[in-house]
């Protein structure tokens, strides 16, 4: 093969890894970026809803708070829901919308810091601060009755809530660092050169996702410090966030405390694609 068919080939490589480098940004803008207030209101008014959204200022940041009664009952109990990374509150949008729950419980969701519209990419340093900004929700609703949901990291957080909740369900958790699967392409997010190219959710969610490793072990005696009684939701095939997570959690705590449903063939997409499965299980935490 002669040198210029050689330089040929590459560029013609070039061109491709150019092409579908602009075409995962572009995807990953449209699919993950955070959505505007006016998206987010127009997109639950087409199934003839009217939630409110407020913001709440958490060291200078706004956490932008969807809840989809204007006016909170106080005879109900509250579903609180926790994104993962990358992520928004609009990942529980088929809940949200839900008619039945909506008619069993208040429901209020929040876009992490990080992922909000206001502050695309500046990642809270740990899970305490993530803690924390939980807390300040909860309290900014004067919220005693409460089932808390979080998806992935949002479920790592939810498991670390130390205080006494109805109830607590996680949706395929993180809660094991040394299970924590490390992507080679994470790698783009620490490269100057392919750094600035990268959305800014990815940069934080790679943030978060480096920092499981030093940062979740600290936590193996503090999963189990709240009363409340925990449901694990996991794919038993998931390759983001390993079910063994939700085998170490059913080893280490009180039978009577946490109850783990497997899903066979299961994977990281569950909250989508497992959506009656886990509605019926949130049903269930507003009866017992």
């Amino acid at each position: 093969m002669s040198g210029r068919t050689i330089k040929r080939i590459l560029k013609i490589l070039g061109g491709i890894f150019v092409v579908l480098l602009i075409t995962f940004y572009l995807l990953v803008h449209y699919f993950i970026r955070p959505k505007s207030d006016e998206t987010v209101l127009n997109t639950f008014k087409e199934v003839n809803l009217d939630p409110a959204l407020n913001y709440i200022d958490f060291k200078g940041e706004k956490v932008r708070v969807i809840q989809m009664k204007r006016i909170l009952d106080s005879k109900l109990p509250t579903l609180v829901f926790v994104h993962g990374s990358p992520g928004s509150f609009m990942d529980f949008k088929r809940y949200l919308s839900d008619f039945t729950l909506n008619n069993k419980a208040n429901m209020i969701a929040y876009d992490r810091i990080g992922y909000g519209a206001n502050n695309e990419g500046k990642v809270l340093k740990s899970l305490e601060e993530e803690m924390a900004v939980l807390d300040k929700v909860l309290k900014s609703f004067n919220l005693s009755d409460v089932v808390l949901i979080g998806y992935s990291y949002g479920g790592t957080l939810i498991m670390a809530a130390d205080k006494n909740y109805r109830s607590k369900i996680a949706l395929a958790p993180s809660v094991r660092g040394d299970l924590e699967p490390m992507f080679w392409l994470m790698n783009l997010s620490r490269w100057k050169l392919s750094r600035p190219f990268l959305p800014k959710v990815l940069l934080a969610a790679s943030s978060e996702k480096f920092r499981h490793v030093d940062e979740l072990p600290l936590f193996h005696d503090r999963w189990e410090i709240s009363s409340s009684k925990v449901l694990a939701i996991h794919g038993e095939k998931d390759r983001i966030v390993p079910f063994g997570n939700s085998i170490y959690l059913r080893d280490n705590f009180e039978k009577e405390k946490f109850t783990l449903i497997p899903i066979k063939q299961g994977n990281h997409s569950l909250i989508w694609t497992n959506f009656d499965l886990i509605k019926d299980e949130i049903i269930k935490s507003l009866e017992d």
